[in-house]
């Protein structure tokens, strides 16, 4: 019983600390010294599907692979819940981020609950700024208060 509590802790624990690594990486990463590949996500001035800014998923999606690799050939069991925190919160993030906000693929459409609204509201503010600088960044799960407004 304990190391089904331990496995959903880290499990849990890795989808949490994924909301602050996006943070993290979305202020001083892609608003740093890699916004270059950052800022067509930014400035639709190309008509591709894809954007430079999908590497980024890529990125975090080899980060879990890797995970899952160690679980299954160096039998280090911590891997398994770790790589599939990753990839719970990728998942949720494109379904929030893509799907839901940016409207990759048309669905969610006419969700309007005020958490709804608030994420939409704050991920307005954040594009408002079409620059390298004074974009307020934020996690997708967690969003500050104040966009919650009735």
């Amino acid at each position: 019983m304990m190391d089904i509590l331990l496995w959903i802790a880290v499990f849990l624990g890795t989808f949490i600390i994924m909301e602050g690594m996006a943070w993290f990486t979305h202020k001083y990463v892609m608003h740093g010294f890699l916004w270059k590949l950052h800022k067509d996500h930014h400035r639709k001035d190309h008509s591709n599907w894809w954007e430079r800014n999908d590497l980024f998923f890529v990125f975090y999606a080899l980060l879990s692979i890797g995970c899952f690799l160690l679980w299954k050939y160096e039998d280090i069991w911590i891997g398994l819940p770790i790589g599939l925190g990753i990839l719970a919160y990728g998942i949720t993030y494109f379904t929030v981020h893509d799907i839901f906000i940016h409207q990759r693929f048309k669905m969610f459409r006419n969700a309007n609950s005020r958490y709804a609204k608030g994420i939409r509201r704050a991920h307005k503010m954040h594009h408002k700024h079409l620059g390298k600088d004074d974009g307020e960044c934020f996690g997708m799960l967690f969003v500050p208060f104040k966009y919650f407004k009735k």
